[in-house]
């Protein structure tokens, strides 16, 4: 009978641990299933939102500047002038005197392809004789954002014979000058002048 009992518990033993081995088997593929479910569960990586990019033409044609001078019944000169320089460039006109030297200046942006600027000269009028008018596209530093996009930082994106080296070191700058005779009476010049008279 003891032999018998040993039997029995032996295959009562065996039964548990092939039962245990089994329950284990059939957990194994629950738990990974479960493991697969939670993934499936979670929510996908959100994507990084792109920022939306404007790319900006750069300004690869020649300069163009052109100017045209009026003498006011006050004798002070007003300029104005087309341009193929970018909307709101800044620019600076400067109206000198040849004789004395005297200087008069004003900052003004082009607008649809033109600009004005004036009037020039003292409250008394501008004497007879020879002026220079400069229009002159300042570095790009002091340009605004969007005109320094397209024409570069250092301006190295303008090109055509009014492009120059700043003075400063600061990049590429464009100049137009024209000579003016203010005056009634005909002077003798050799120069490529005009003669402005009083309207």
């Amino acid at each position: 009978m003891k032999v018998t009992r040993r039997l029995s518990c032996m295959g009562l033993v065996v039964l548990l641990v092939l039962s245990g081995c089994g329950a284990d088997d059939e957990d194994a593929p629950l738990q990974e299933e479960a493991g697969e479910s939670n993934v499936e569960a979670e929510a996908p990586p959100r994507a990084e939102p792109v920022e939306a990019t404007t790319t900006v033409e750069p300004f690869d044609v020649p300069v163009m500047i052109t100017a045209s001078t009026t003498l006011r019944s006050d004798r002070r000169l007003m300029v104005d002038g087309e341009t193929n320089l970018p909307e709101d460039a800044r620019l600076l006109i400067v109206v000198e005197r040849e004789l004395s030297g005297v200087r008069w200046q004003s900052r003004t942006s082009v607008e649809e392809g033109r600009f004005v600027a004036g009037p020039f000269g003292p409250g008394s009028g501008l004497p007879d004789g020879g002026y220079t008018i400069t229009v002159n596209l300042p570095e790009a530093s002091v340009q605004p954002s969007a005109v320094r996009e397209r024409i570069g930082d250092q301006g190295e994106h303008l090109t055509g014979p009014l492009v120059q080296r700043s003075r400063h070191g600061l990049g590429l700058v464009a100049s137009y000058s024209q000579r003016y005779l203010i005056g009634s009476e005909p002077r003798r010049t050799t120069d490529q002048v005009e003669v402005l008279e009083v309207e």
